[in-house]
């Protein structure tokens, strides 16, 4: 998980296990104090698949999941900036099975059968869904700079109708979950001609329940429609969103147009450029934060695992000891919502931690409660003692290795001199107009400020704070927005604004009223040349004036 960060001094608990790495804490914890419980209680069946060493140490992984003709492989070829083996792109569904785009020295495929027996690849536990998944499932490796921090995974268009998803012949909901735990980021992709949730979608989606902090919503090809159609699909597509991700937050939905082509609708170039660099920083941000989300799935793996512990063991105490087990049996099945109820008051546990009862109910159906284990309190004692003081450990080492070296972001591909440049968000904009400039940008617009100035009866060739309220007032700012342009407008912070300071506080509220930021210092560009340090920046400055 995290073989790129090192830490020269460990850390240890109080037991004296040392922890050179955060990825060993993590995995030593899991081995040590909770694999024992989900092992006794047939955790693995009814949940999850054991975790492997390759799944702690894995880069980041981003899951790009939507319907046919959304956008997704375009999307991973617009973030790479280049093809990846295996990719096909087209108006018809084209990607008919998962690609796991990673980083490697050659160029090439490794098949889904040899993939899941490489030790050093997270997708071992893959191998339970069976050859119809493992013949449509891929591993495309290249040399790019995006993929020496993080994976990306291409999944099936998805398609409307009862035919098609029979047709897959594996449970494509259950895969889509499977990766949705261990991935870092999962990003819906939607066309602004194809809102549209089907079926199948709905049931990826809810699939993804439990990694609502994971999931970003991405309305792509949003240039093909104009500012009046583009507010009324996503108005769409938030009502669609809010039928299937029954949580009380509002998902992050990204707009633009996420391929390396002219926009068709322009109008709406400067939204879509500050989306997309939104985004940009948002997956950018995953190898720092990659650490942090795997202790915290770690976390709501152990409370799963306890609570799916007790129901066990609760069933095997209700069982009789001979005669009547089958009956039984479906009276506690049919009784589940109520024992789930006993529980969660017997051993305080937020009901947000059960699993799902229907499929739960399911599930029983196939074991014999009568061979289910008893109650062991040491085994929940250790899961209580780790999630209690070891975590904290961790934690503590997680600040200590971010201090000593931090995670490298993201970089390459479209990351490229994305923030630098002339092409950076931003750039000559707001607070950074002028910055390239020989003269002093103020001036440009200086004389309609200097017909205010002398309007406010100037003493000495200055005004006093008082006549520069009345004016600044009529900007309609807040008093603490006022009050920060006049600390940078202030530059000899005697009380009082010369006709210079009054221009750049005029100027300063010109800005924020286009709605940018201002600065907690004011940048050189910026400062009055007669304030300046430079008897150069005045002489030119003096010159433009004459």
């Amino acid at each position: 998980m995290f073989s790129w960060v090192k830490q020269e001094q460990g850390g240890s608990n109080k037991e004296g296990e040392m922890y050179q790495t955060v990825t060993e804490g993590l995995q030593t914890l899991y081995t040590k104090k909770l694999l024992p419980l989900e092992e006794t209680y047939l955790f693995h069946d009814f949940h999850s698949p054991a975790l492997e060493p390759a799944d702690f140490q894995s880069k980041p992984m981003v899951l790009l999941v939507g319907q046919y003709s959304t956008g997704k492989t375009t999307f991973i070829r617009y973030l790479l900036e280049q093809d990846f083996p295996g990719m096909r792109i087209g108006p018809e569904p084209t990607t008919d099975g998962f690609i796991a785009v990673m980083h490697g020295e050659n160029e090439g495929v490794v098949p889904g059968n040899a993939l899941v027996v490489d030790p050093k690849k997270p997708f071992r536990k893959l191998n339970a869904f069976g050859n119809s998944f493992l013949n449509r499932f891929i591993c495309s490796q290249m040399p790019n700079q995006v993929l020496q921090s993080i994976s990306i995974i291409d999944t099936p268009g998805i398609l409307s109708g009862e035919k098609q998803r029979i047709s897959r012949g594996y449970d494509f909901a259950e895969v889509l979950r499977w990766f949705g735990e261990r991935v870092d980021r999962i990003i819906l992709l939607f066309d602004a001609h194809k809102l549209d949730i089907s079926d199948e979608f709905s049931e990826a989606i809810k699939a993804f329940k439990g990694q609502d902090d994971k999931i970003r919503v991405v309305l792509n090809k949003a240039d093909q429609v104009d500012t009046q159609q583009l507010m009324r699909v996503y108005g769409a597509l938030m009502w669609s969103l809010g039928k299937v991700i029954n949580t009380p937050e509002v998902v992050r939905v990204y707009l633009g147009s996420f391929w390396a082509k002219p926009l068709q609708n322009t109008e709406n170039r400067r939204l879509f450029e500050a989306e997309s660099q939104d985004l940009f920083r948002d997956i950018q941000s995953l190898p720092r934060n990659a650490a942090l989300r795997k202790l915290n799935d770690l976390i709501k793996r152990a409370r799963l695992a306890k609570v799916h512990a007790y129901i066990i063991s609760y069933l095997k105490k209700e069982m009789p000891s001979l005669f009547g087990r089958e009956k039984k049996k479906d009276e506690l099945i049919q009784r589940l919502p109520e024992i789930y109820t006993i529980l969660q008051r017997e051993h305080h546990i937020s009901p947000g931690d059960f699993p799902n009862v229907t499929k739960m109910q399911d599930m029983l159906q196939h074991y014999d409660f009568s061979k289910f284990p008893s109650l062991k309190v040491k085994l929940i004692e250790k899961v209580d003692k780790m999630l209690a003081s070891k975590i904290a450990v961790l934690m503590a080492m997680i600040r200590e290795e971010e201090a000593k070296q931090p995670p490298a972001m993201v970089s390459g591909g479209a990351f490229e001199g994305s923030q630098d440049g002339p092409f950076g968000q931003g750039y000559g904009e707001g607070i950074s107009a002028g910055a390239d400039a020989e003269d002093w940008i103020v001036s440009r617009d200086k004389h309609r400020y200097d017909e205010i100035f002398y309007t406010l009866m100037p003493i000495n060739g200055k005004i006093t704070g008082v006549n520069a309220k009345k004016e600044m007032m009529n900007s309609r700012l807040p008093n603490t927005v006022l009050g920060k342009i006049w600390k940078l407008a202030d530059c000899d912070q005697d009380g009082m604004l010369d006709d210079e300071e009054f221009a750049l506080a005029q100027h300063l509220i010109k800005i924020k009223l286009e709605g940018y930021e201002l600065p907690t210092e004011l940048p050189n560009h910026l400062v009055p040349p007669s304030h300046r340090k430079n008897p150069t920046a005045d002489a030119l400055y003096n010159h433009i004036e004459d």
